[in-house]
């Protein structure tokens, strides 16, 4: 097994990882962190395809990718905090005031997984936040100690998963997911 993580600049790539399997299906697409959620709500079917087809097509990208043997296995949505909606949560808090990026959604393909590629997807996110010269990058991962999570809630990531990349808990926050709290981890790019 060869994992490469790569901007996610390839929209039939992203499409493979985040679409639905029916075009007229209205999906999220990564988006609910990403708009504001008023345009998140009115964007219906291929619409939500199409915007993040074009949002493929700029720079930043829209995250990053995975590949196995140049097959599309994950998915990781990176960018900065201040254009999602992050940037004004009361739940999840601010530690102060630096520009930084955040991973708030990490996937991977039923029948990868296990294989280390969730590892790989939080490097290629720390990786891409570097190059865009981030000062820092953020998660905000479930801290569910030994307990089992259910993999549609996942997405998030895990707080074990990001201390293995180095990350460090930064704060607590009041948001829970799948019956399971948040933590602010941070690791520092300067």
């Amino acid at each position: 097994m060869t994992i490469e993580v790569r901007p996610a600049s390839v929209f039939e790539d992203v499409r493979a990882l985040l679409g639905p399997k029916s075009p007229g299906s209205n999906v999220c697409w990564c988006l609910s962190y990403r708009i504001p959620s008023k345009l998140n709500n009115e964007l219906r079917g291929p619409a939500r395809g199409a915007y993040v087809a074009e949002l493929s097509r700029e720079q930043p990208p829209p995250g990053v990718i995975a590949y196995d043997n140049g097959e599309p296995v994950g998915w990781a949505a990176v960018g900065p905090r201040s254009d999602t909606s992050f940037a004004h949560s009361r739940k999840i808090p601010h530690v102060d005031d630096l520009p930084v990026w955040c991973v708030w959604c990490i996937r991977v393909r039923p029948g990868h997984r296990r294989k280390g590629i969730s590892h790989a997807l939080i490097a290629g996110a720390v990786d891409c936040a570097r190059a865009h010269g981030a000062p820092a990058i953020e998660a905000y991962p479930l801290d569910n100690g030994d307990a089992r999570v259910d993999l549609t809630m996942a997405y998030a990531g895990i707080r074990k998963n990001f201390e293995r990349a180095g990350f460090s808990h930064a704060a607590d926050t009041t948001s829970v997911l799948a019956g399971h709290p948040r933590v602010l981890m941070r690791l520092d790019l300067r």
